[in-house]
């Protein structure tokens, strides 16, 4: 009876495996449908914040949440140029999310249990690992976030940051006064006139902002590390397949550095590559554009659009860049990092 079952189950899955291959392209979802309709997908990213979202001297928007949604516009619509810029507050951008002004939310914006499970939103895959820090002067002679006790800080609100330096106060016994502001400008000017005496937020925009100090060495950023940041951006809930777009494309661009897939090879990557992955994230073999209701080059206009998830954070946080920030847990895992992508097949 064991071995009939057994035998009935394997010729069912022998004859399932080849009608899931030759399965219909999935018909476009809500979301899909709506950013098609539009010929534009609208994408949150922030008011203008150094190395992640703020407009150049042509008032281009450069940075690494600009640049994932280039390469969600690239995905989705065939043109990284596809977009609607909608500039988001701490305050808004969650609403903005979840009431449909954007279809995506990349605003440096951190992933953690409360919002993705109150506030009608789903996080979809990691494209950052951060941690809190401060900032000082170099002249204050602070070399450890515990030298400030009785310091003014200041702090953008409707972040993590005030609850982390709440628990981080509770947990060292460092007392501080608050300085909150609105916004990351506000807060960077108040530190710049010396309003308070650090300021406090995600290491890799406390780097990107000394960077752009007229005098950077006369800032330190210290080492400590009062919380754990992911960021991943997100997406309103009720369309699981614009969840999976906006996800696989953020895996899509780790699986590409992995690969050794760039900006200006995924052409020739894509004609003469042998090697299986690549013919199937570059849509040469297999289904993997159709199955999320897109075209099979999909992650080849992405890669081109804006080049893998190394070429990224190097043009905005890392070594080609201002901030010269180390990649730390952001590189690869086969090079000890955390990005990783799953199997894409």
């Amino acid at each position: 009876m064991l071995r009939r079952s057994a035998l009935s189950l394997a010729l069912s899955l022998a004859l399932l495996l080849p009608a899931m291959a030759a399965a219909q392209p999935a018909a476009p979802g809500p979301t899909l449908t709506a950013v098609r309709a539009r010929g534009a997908l609208s994408c949150g990213i922030s008011t203008g914040d150094p190395a992640w979202s703020q407009p150049d001297s042509r008032g281009i928007w450069q940075g690494m949440d600009a640049d994932l949604c280039r390469a969600f516009a690239a995905a989705v619509l065939g043109s990284a140029d596809r977009l609607v810029w909608q500039h988001l507050t701490g305050q808004n951008r969650f609403p903005a999310l979840v009431t449909g002004q954007v279809e995506v939310l990349t605003r440096t914006t951190t992933w953690t249990f409360m919002r993705d499970a109150q506030l009608g939103l789903n996080f979809t895959a990691p494209n950052f690992y951060d941690g809190q820090g401060f900032l000082v002067r170099a002249d204050s002679g602070v070399t450890s976030a515990k030298q400030l006790d009785g310091a003014t800080i200041c702090f953008v609100s409707a972040s993590t940051h005030e609850l982390n330096l709440q628990d981080w106060s509770r947990n060292t016994g460092v007392r501080f006064t608050p300085v909150i502001f609105a916004d990351k400008d506000e807060a960077r000017r108040a530190y710049e006139s010396n309003r308070c005496d650090s300021y406090t937020g995600d290491a890799s925009q406390l780097a990107a902002i000394r960077a752009a100090f007229p005098d950077a060495q006369a800032h330190r950023l210290l080492p400590d590390r009062i919380s754990k940041e992911p960021y991943a951006p997100s997406v309103k809930q009720g369309d699981d397949q614009w969840f999976d777009i906006i996800r696989y494309v953020v895996y899509g661009l780790v699986e590409a550095e992995e690969l050794g897939i760039t900006r200006e090879n995924a052409g020739r990557m894509l004609a003469e590559s042998p090697s299986p992955a690549v013919q199937r994230l570059l849509g040469k073999t297999g289904e993997l554009g159709p199955a999320l209701g897109l075209d099979r080059g999909w992650m080849l206009n992405a890669i081109r659009a804006v080049g893998n998830y190394g070429e990224i954070y190097d043009r905005h946080l890392g070594k080609d860049s201002p901030a010269q920030l180390p990649r730390g847990p952001n590189d690869l895992w086969t090079r000890g990092g955390l990005m990783v992508a799953p199997p894409m097949r």
